[in-house]
């Protein structure tokens, strides 16, 4: 194909018998360097004025916002930084993974590992911006960076990406939907934030060190309070080397450590694998009810596996406990193990010196907590259930509506649809 090409808008037209698209809704493709400029202009470290705004890498969240922008003084920045202005987006060319691109309503100056983009007379600013954060995009510059331990995108590289160029008018109409839904997924981190920071404060007072007979209650190991503690999977041909080929769209799920999120359970990326490869990890099963725990790339943290996923596998990087019902819940051992200041201690005294901090099959069936009586773990066990369930339906009618209008929306890769 020509650097400027046609993308089908999801035309009912459909193909023609030779099998080309048709469609009275194509849209034009460009390289990103015809429709917008990526500019550096370079300030020197002893131009910049005392007053200025800076922003670095650690100043843009994988949100797309900002924290922390401030004002310098004279002198303070020891090297060149690029100039911005209200009419740019900055791109974050180191380690694009990290999903480091924002839309100023300020100017300033910022590190050169950021790259300020200004878009042409033909390119919307928010929808340029949401198209830089899609994942497609996002996975294309991870593939094309250079260097093993600073991955970084060249500006040049980036100026050959395609950019799909709809009408201005069908761009802000797209801006629009997916403004409103960032607004609304922000809406329902912050809901789940603050469901989280309660019922933090309710394991202490209900179950933890501020519950009035907690001096009575016995102390047990994890160990005691399991029917089964199981390690994570196993490297080698009968364990995570199975998981190297691609996954299905359906089957059974596999676990990994995004699912296990500020002591609750979240679907990241969604991983299944056939029923004929499940076969050979069954004794890596895990149920629901079950607890998970990240021993490996980020320890420390737990969740219960909930009932809409009948089976599933865990990886290398989750153990998992299975508790004796009654004996224990598990939301409340999942909650103890790393709320619990005595179970922290204990970590923290049995990493004590060690190179990196992580824990082990051995440490976590060794680790000792207070236990209440079931009775009082069941009522805390139904209070987050129903906690977590309110957060998670604050939002769902508007949710609803919008997921409407994303769905028969066209967006960059033939339709929003394949954006969501």
């Amino acid at each position: 194909m020509t650097k400027k090409q046609l993308v089908n808008r999801g035309s009912p037209e459909g193909p023609t018998s030779s099998g080309t698209v048709t469609s009275r809704t194509a849209v034009a493709v460009k390289p990103l360097d015809e429709v917008a400029t990526i500019e550096r202009e370079t300030v020197a470290a002893t131009d910049i004025s005392r007053g200025t705004l800076y922003v670095g890498l650690e100043h843009i969240d994988s949100d797309g916002g900002f924290v922390g922008v401030r004002a310098v003084d004279a002198g303070e920045l020891a090297s060149n930084k690029f100039r911005f202005g209200r009419g740019h987006i900055l791109f974050g060319k180191l380690r694009p993974y990290l999903r480091k691109t924002a839309r100023p309503d300020f100017e300033g100056i910022c590190s050169t590992d950021i790259l300020p983009i200004l878009p042409g007379p033909d390119l919307d600013r928010d929808y340029f911006f949401h198209y830089l954060r899609h994942p497609k995009i996002v996975e294309q510059a991870v593939r094309r960076c250079s260097g093993a331990n600073l991955p970084r995108l060249s500006p040049r590289d980036l100026g050959t990406f395609d950019v799909p160029v709809p009408s201005l008018t069908e761009q802000r109409r797209i801006a629009n939907i997916l403004d409103r839904a960032d607004a609304i997924r922000r809406k329902r981190k912050e809901a789940i934030a603050l469901t989280e920071e309660l019922l933090r404060s309710a394991f202490f007072e209900m179950v933890g060190p501020a519950a009035h007979d907690y001096a009575k209650w016995p102390v047990r190991t994890i160990e005691s309070l399991a029917a089964q503690v199981t390690n994570a999977m196993r490297t080698g041909p009968f364990g995570s080397d199975l998981l190297h080929s691609e996954f299905v769209d359906q089957g059974v799920a596999v676990l990994g450590i995004d699912n296990a999120v500020q002591n609750r359970f979240a679907w990241g990326e969604r991983r299944f694998i056939t029923e004929e490869k499940y076969e050979a990890l069954r004794r890596y099963t895990v149920r629901p009810g079950d607890v998970i725990v990240t021993i490996m790339g980020t320890t420390g943290r737990s969740a219960v596996v909930p009932d809409d996923i009948p089976t599933a596998i865990t990886t290398k990087h989750l153990a998992t406990i299975t508790l004796d019902r009654e004996q224990a819940e598990p939301e409340f051992v999942s909650q103890a193990l790393f709320r619990h200041p005595e179970t922290l201690r204990q970590i923290a005294t049995a990493n004590r010196g060690a190179i990196m901090s992580g824990l082990n099959l051995g440490l976590i069936k060794a680790l000792t907590i207070p236990v209440p009586p079931i009775d009082q773990q069941r009522k805390f066990a139904e209070l987050t259930r129903r906690a977590r369930a309110s957060a998670s339906k604050l939002l769902r009618s508007s949710e609803s509506d919008l997921l409407f209008n994303v769905l028969v929306a066209g967006a960059f890769f033939g339709s929003l649809e394949a954006a969501c």
